[in-house]
């Protein structure tokens, strides 16, 4: 579900919000095709599957997960992007800039830019849109650290914050930092539906759960761009007829998380490209558990369920044996990365014991755990179910659409769910996911989904939020995992490299992602399936 962006029916923002350091995630295309060295071609449609619609297009008022950047993205612009290396760069804004004390930001707008209603974008416009965002039920919990903003001049906001936030910039990278105009403002129902920004394309439809189209704009800011004519983001929410679409020719493009994808397209090197994202961007695949509900608030319950998850036998039947096991939220690859804690390996024989140990205190331990409905997510719960039931533990299914798991998350109404999360590029992009300030009882809106509270954990969040040495940020986020690891409020699984844009080689440009300035940009980011701009994708002409 994310980048720092990933929110839920009321409040699921930062799934997604794109952070600092780390390693960062690079393109890493696989396979052929046509050269590019004729360079790129103006025309062209493009035809691009996803894996779920939006929940709509207004970033103020709207929850937003990976397919709503991917559509979105084409007509709403950031105030800031992230570069290849990871760091933060400023976009629709000219120049951001801190104090000395990192509680004072301010954004200086980059002149010349205007939406696609003709309108130009000015300081007053992105004061009036952060303005909105920190008064929205569904974003509010993000920009909870800023205490006000200040138009300086014409051209610049200041941002006074509550406490220092080393990393601000990037979360203006997400749904936090869409810019929209002062008619969206004014009227977030059409806004919906119909979005405007300052973007390189145009809205032209729209059907719920079947298809987005927009238009190339031909007044965009950055001049040249973009080369396509149109896309079509066509909604195919099974895997296995997303990838036979592409096969018949239905789609261009399309994002995937199946390891049999990778073996398949990555084999015909003439006909496809295969782009992954690596390093932080990877999300996590893991069990989250309700930790304020039993059985699942006993950590003895928790524990053994992690005892009983033979990791491996996941990776090899369900990833062809592509991914790693994770023990927390990041991989080894990753610079945040830190060992230490006590995270349960597969161990049946320790995961019975704790089971009969429980079960002399409070009888059998049963509970339901909810997931999509879609082949592959119910092969790995049922695979789970299985190794769960031989610890002694009764686990039942329940199916639910995408965005009743969410909303149940978000309100405590599970006891345990299949999920995937920490793929932001900065640990911070984890901060209201899991310091205790933002777990609320059952029943209300919680974005700290397991509710567990810690003060250890979360005294740590607030070091690597505030401190401005990397030193400090690490020893933090070390015991980050080590809390994580003792109090298990996630099995954790793998890490979902298998997560890919797979395209016909006709398609070029992904992962061709230049900046403003010029610098090159992150070419694909997020997870479980990655997504990238549109601006740069050209089509070989028909």
């Amino acid at each position: 579900m994310k980048r720092w962006r990933t929110p839920a029916a009321l409040v699921l923002v930062a799934a997604v919000v794109v952070a600092c350091s780390g390693q960062r995630p690079v393109a890493t295309p696989q396979g052929g095709g046509s050269p590019e060295a004729t360079g790129p071609v103006k025309g062209g449609r493009l035809v691009y599957g996803l894996s779920a619609d939006a929940n709509g297009f207004n970033p103020i008022t709207d929850q937003f997960a990976g397919q709503s950047y991917s559509m979105a993205g084409t007509i709403i612009e950031t105030l800031t992007s992230v570069d290849a290396d990871g760091d933060w760069k400023p976009y629709l804004a000219e120049s951001i800039t801190p104090n000395e004390a990192h509680d004072e930001w301010t954004i200086k707008v980059r002149e010349g830019i205007t939406f696609s209603d003709g309108i130009a974008l000015t300081g007053d416009i992105v004061k009036a849109n952060l303005e909105a965002q920190k008064a929205s039920p569904l974003n509010a919990a993000v920009l909870a650290p800023v205490e006000s903003f200040e138009l300086v001049d014409p051209m610049t906001v200041k941002v006074d914050l509550k406490q220092p936030w080393v990393v601000f910039p990037y979360y203006l990278d997400a749904q936090v930092g869409m810019i929209v105009p002062p008619s969206s403002l004014s009227d977030p129902k059409a806004a919906s539906q119909k979005p405007v920004g300052t973007g390189p394309f145009l809205f032209k439809e729209y059907v719920p759960d079947n298809r987005m189209v927009v238009t190339r704009n031909p007044h965009y800011w950055r001049q040249g761009l973009p080369y396509l004519d149109e896309i079509e983001f066509r909604i195919l929410p099974d895997s296995q007829t997303r990838a036979q679409t592409l096969d018949s020719g239905g789609l261009d493009a399309m994002g995937t998380t199946r390891d049999e994808d990778l073996a398949k397209y990555g084999g015909q090197k003439d006909a496809y490209t295969v782009h992954r994202s690596q390093g932080m961007a990877v999300a996590e695949y893991m069990f989250m558990l309700n930790t304020a509900v039993p059985p699942l608030d006993d950590l003895r319950v928790r524990r053994a369920l992690a005892y009983a998850t033979d990791r491996e036998t996941v990776i090899s039947t369900l990833r062809g044996g592509l991914t790693e096991p994770a023990d927390g939220p990041w991989s080894k690859d990753a610079k945040w990365y830190a060992e230490g804690g006590d995270y349960p390996a597969y161990d049946l024989a320790k995961a019975t014991a704790l089971v009969k140990e429980v079960e002399a205190e409070k009888g059998p331990i049963r509970f339901e755990i909810i997931s999509t409905p879609d082949p592959n997510t119910m092969q790995g719960i049922e695979l789970a179910q299985d190794m769960w039931r031989k610890a002694g533990i009764d686990v039942s299914i329940k199916q639910a659409d995408q965005a009743d798991l969410i909303n149940r998350a978000v309100t405590g109404n599970f006891a345990a769910t299949v999920w995937t999360a920490f793929s932001s590029p900065d640990p911070d992009g984890e901060y209201i996911w899991l310091h205790q300030a933002y777990a609320r009882p059952v029943g209300s809106v919680s974005l700290n989904f397991t509710r567990l509270k810690d003060k250890r954990l979360s005294d740590a969040l607030d070091v690597g939020r505030t401190a401005p040495d990397e030193a400090a940020r690490a020893k933090a986020y070390a015991t980050v995992q080590e809390r994580l690891r003792d109090l298990v409020p996630y099995v954790f699984v793998d890490h979902l490299n298998t997560g890919s844009v797979v395209a016909r080689t006709k398609v070029h440009g992904i992962g061709e992602h230049v900046l403003p300035d010029g610098e090159k940009g992150l070419p694909v980011t997020g997870s479980p399936i990655p997504y990238h701009p549109f601006y740069q994708l050209w089509v070989d002409p028909q």
